[in-house]
């Protein structure tokens, strides 16, 4: 059986948390703060509310002045942080409990702990209570040197970035998201690419035509990545919408006929499901884009895609 995410939190992790914290931070009760993490509900907390577990118990055993007990986590943060790593996120999640009213100190804590980790769910509690000042300091790590913090910049505001926040602003009017894509539109890293086709991607789903424009615009730039623009445009592609099919040179053909179809009535969960089929066409097939959907069976008996 696969071990549960939620057990990246583990007592190895803890301990190890709670040594660097001593070794920043002397006066630090390491027994106390292990023995609270891992009370009566540890075994029934999921992921989430492990991390948010972990991250207030640091504040209960760390100096109760924030710019105080930040300064220690980050010292502790760049001990731990060597490799990219999703336990780590639990200072993030510090920032976000604790140091709303600190914006400075906090702006400075999440540009570092977004090295190697992501500060992208944090940031978002910062965008809806200081918007423009938050977008601003976005704006100005869209320029950095550093590609982790230029994602950030990007993924931070994505308007419907999974298992976050949802930013209703951003749904209704993305321009001041799309001024930060314009700045990132360039970028060489995959990295930031790719969130870049993402955050395009939400925009699309409330926000088509501007998204359309956007990339009718940038495709005339031989700068802007392709991966970009097809990725970003993958959910009106999906939709079938003619004007951006075209935009990739995609175009509906009259004589295009499937045959052969074939596919087994049943297939087990956890096995391959294998199908074929032909396409003829009387036309040249020369740029050719096949889309098929997938239906399944939920609990409730009705049928998703």
């Amino acid at each position: 059986m696969a071990p549960l995410l939620k057990d990246v939190y583990n007592t190895s992790y803890i301990h190890l948390l709670s040594s660097k914290i001593s070794s920043s931070y002397p006066k630090f009760n390491k027994l106390n703060f292990v023995n609270s993490i891992f009370d009566s509900q540890w075994n029934e907390r999921e992921l989430k509310s492990r991390m948010r577990h972990i991250s207030t118990t640091m504040g209960k055993y760390l100096p109760n002045t924030y710019p105080q007990a930040i300064s220690i986590l980050k010292t502790t943060f760049k001990m731990m942080n060597h490799n990219y790593n999703l336990q780590n996120m639990i200072f993030q999640d510090f920032v976000e409990v604790y140091g709303m009213e600190y914006f400075a100190q906090s702006m400075n804590a999440l540009e570092c702990f977004t090295i190697n980790s992501s500060s992208e769910f944090a940031i978002r509690k910062f965008i809806l209570k200081y918007p423009q000042d938050t977008m601003s300091q976005m704006l100005q790590w869209a320029h950095s040197t550093n590609p982790q913090i230029r994602r950030l910049s990007c993924e931070g505001c994505r308007p419907k970035l999974p298992w976050a926040i949802a930013l209703r602003n951003f749904q209704k009017d993305p321009l001041p998201v799309i001024e930060i894509l314009e700045v990132l539109k360039e970028d060489k890293d995959k990295y930031v690419q790719k969130s870049v086709a993402n955050n395009l991607n939400d925009i699309s789903k409330d926000n088509p035509n501007i998204v359309k424009t956007l990339t009718k615009r940038w495709m005339k730039l031989d700068s802007v990545n392709t991966f970009i623009l097809k990725h970003g445009c993958r959910t009106l592609l999906k939709n079938s919408e003619q004007d951006v099919l075209a935009l990739f040179g995609f175009y509906k053909h009259r004589d295009l006929q499937v045959l052969n179809f074939s596919i087994p009535q049943d297939v087990e969960m956890h096995k391959n499901l294998d199908f074929s089929f032909s396409l003829r066409s009387s036309e040249k097939l020369a740029n050719t884009r096949v889309e098929f959907i997938l239906y399944f069976l939920r609990k409730n008996k009705t049928h998703n895609k």
